[in-house]
């Protein structure tokens, strides 16, 4: 039987085992963590319960299909809800946007809210979906980097649509084109950071995530977004997936510019050796796995030199009261949008107002905090790690986040909190391995990054492969599953 390993055990790369054993493969997975899942993860604390990794849940689809592959229920390992509730947005005029899921609700809401026409925003939302359509055959479900793609009907026909998708306009300049109101734009700017980029730099081609929100819903898994990774966990045990946890992968063996196996090192023992496979797949971060994994192998400087996303600053919190007019995802902007991105991209700190991410999983797991208290996931946009002085910049952010949700929630925040965690740049990096702790990988901070991520298949080395947010198609839960399929779209079945 033809053998695979896995570097890393994130959503990435449980996906990946599942496609591989599917295909005939013996699968081994090699995770240096004692836990599967990677940024998927969460915390139990003083009676709290955290996820500490993503908190939005979009295209279940490409979840459950992991399960219909398998012939299993996917309802036996994980269940969900559609949300009713989009968001909640606050802005410091003490204005309050609640947007429901429903589109029609939404467009009569919004045109009110913020003195728009209906048509110019359902005029919009066509726009978005229509430019999913034409860029998901593409872009999302395949390989830019197989010539074969270049060989569909649908390829064709985003090609002679490119037109229509707007990419080499930024997605701030798209937005001052079509809109008047502030409060307007920065709603729509705000998706630049589903893949950790700037609207003042990334093309407007990510007017079409509006769409995968809006349009195709958002949900909650109704045991938490740890529940995610380890329901694929637990399929991928099923099925007879290998997993070797506190297990660290010093170096991709190869030989001949083909990879034969990996050189690993259990945590406890520290004894090191070799284990070969027929095929190698990367979940890791794609510069780590050039910069320290393969060091007969110069890093291209492509991905030495690429823009790293944003990171986040994230404050776990166990605050002892309840607030009514908070929901699961609750965001407060900053005054100005355009100095909050300057100062993360450019200046690589902290912006002295950020825009505030409140997420509170006990809204709809009332188990994951105590009677009368909430759990709240409270993050900032941060720039990526480049030696700054994060104990300072954490208790800087922390006084000003403090400050600014007592004055919208008319409480004072700081004396409410019973527990705390904090997650900087630094312990992302160390615990996800995710270079300089950026989220998504590259930023999409220009049309080449946007589209031209690393390839899932290693040019220079055989049977080497990458799935995960900092390969193709980008970062998120959906791209990463879709980076998965791709991966197991390009290996031929054993």
């Amino acid at each position: 039987m033809k053998k695979a390993i896995v570097i890393g055990a994130g959503i990435a790369g449980l996906a990946t085992c599942l496609r591989l054993i599917k295909k005939g493969y013996q699968v081994t997975v090699v995770e240096k963590n004692s836990y599967t899942g990677g940024k998927l993860h969460a915390l139990e604390q003083d009676g709290y319960r955290f996820d500490l990794g993503p908190s939005l849940f979009t295209m279940p689809e490409f979840l459950l299909e992991l399960f219909e592959l398998h012939g299993e229920n996917a309802e036996d390992y994980f269940k969900y809800i559609k949300k009713e509730v989009i968001c909640n947005y606050f802005w410091q005029d003490g204005t309050r946007f609640s947007a429901p899921a429903n589109l029609d609700t939404w467009i009569q809401r919004a045109a009110i809210f913020f003195n728009e026409s209906e048509d110019s925003l359902r005029k919009y939302l066509v726009q978005s979906e229509r430019k999913y359509n034409i860029t998901a055959p593409i872009f999302i479900e395949k390989s830019l980097h197989n010539y074969k793609t270049y060989l569909s009907i649908k390829t064709l026909k985003g090609i002679l649509n490119i037109g229509h998708l707007h990419i080499f306009k930024t997605l701030s300049a798209y937005h001052d084109k079509l809109f008047t109101n502030k409060k307007l734009k920065q709603y729509f700017n705000r998706f630049a950071t589903y893949n950790g980029s700037s609207p003042f730099k990334t093309s407007a081609i990510m007017s079409m995530i509006p769409h995968l929100e809006m349009q195709k819903g958002t949900y909650f898994p109704k045991e938490g977004m740890h529940s995610i990774s380890q329901s694929l966990y637990k399929l991928a045990l099923k099925k007879g997936v290998i997993f070797l946890l506190n297990t660290e992968t010093i170096e991709i063996l190869v030989s001949e510019k083909k990879a034969i196996g990996v050189l690993i090192k259990e945590t406890e023992k520290q004894n090191t050796k070799e284990i070969y496979a027929d095929v190698v797949v990367s979940n890791s971060d794609v510069f780590n796995t050039y910069e320290y994994l393969l060091p007969s192998v110069k890093t291209p400087n492509k991905i030495k030199n690429q823009e790293r996303s944003s990171s986040g600053l994230i404050f776990y919190w166990g605050i002892k009261k309840v607030f009514p007019e908070l929901d699961l995802h609750n965001i407060f902007f900053s005054k100005d949008y355009k100095e909050e991105f300057k100062a993360i991209f450019q200046n690589k700190t902290l912006p002295i107002d950020p825009t505030i991410y409140l997420n509170i999983s006990s809204k709809e797991k009332p188990s994951d905090a105590p009677s009368g208290s909430e759990n709240w996931f409270v993050m900032i946009n941060a720039p990526a790690y480049e030696n700054q002085d994060w104990e300072y910049l954490k208790m800087i952010a922390k006084e000003t986040i403090l400050k600014k949700l007592s004055e919208y929630l008319s409480a004072d925040i700081g004396s409410l909190i019973e527990t705390e965690y904090i997650l900087d740049p630094i312990g992302i990096q160390q615990q996800t391995a995710s270079h300089k702790g950026a989220l998504y990988g590259t930023s999409s901070n220009n049309t080449v990054a946007a589209f031209l991520r690393q390839s899932n298949r290693a040019s220079q080395i055989k049977n080497l492969y990458f799935c995960g947010g900092s390969a193709h198609p980008g970062g998120g839960i959906p791209l990463c599953l879709q980076s998965a399929k791709i991966v197991s779209q390009l290996i031929p079945s054993a």
